[in-house]
């Protein structure tokens, strides 16, 4: 089975910085990629959803983005990260979490390490 892929956008200081603390997580055995480098159509998306939000592709090809991707990712780190990544996909925090998300990743150029390159495009701009 091939390993998971973390996809997020090289072009952003803000993830890529993020990008930087997640590969320093042990145990996770995950390929991690800029979606601009990435062979998005083998990994079985597109560089419109790649662009919006952080993405994990499991082994078998299921998808998951933004705040679904980072509960992902946290589970593959092992303990005592997995259960914070398990907490994430239960109730009531499954319901909190993708707003969250998104409010980050809408402000992600306005936060630490972030640059005006970190903004996000416009939806209808993808």
């Amino acid at each position: 089975m091939p390993t998971p892929t973390l996809v997020f956008d090289g072009d952003c200081a803000f993830c890529t910085s993020a990008v930087g603390v997640a590969r320093r997580v042990p145990p996770a055995d995950v390929t991690v990629v800029a979606w601009q480098f990435a062979d998005l159509a083998a990994l079985g998306t597109t560089a419109e959803r790649a662009q919006q939000e952080l993405l994990w592709v499991d082994g078998d090809g299921t998808i998951s983005g933004g705040a679904a991707a980072v509960a992902r990712l946290l589970r593959a780190a092992g303990l005592p990260l997995s259960v914070l990544g398990v907490l994430i996909s239960l109730p009531p925090l499954r319901w909190v979490a993708p707003p969250v998300y998104r409010l980050v990743a809408a402000n992600r150029h306005r936060l630490p390490g972030g640059t005006p390159a970190c903004r996000m495009p416009p939806r209808d701009a993808v």
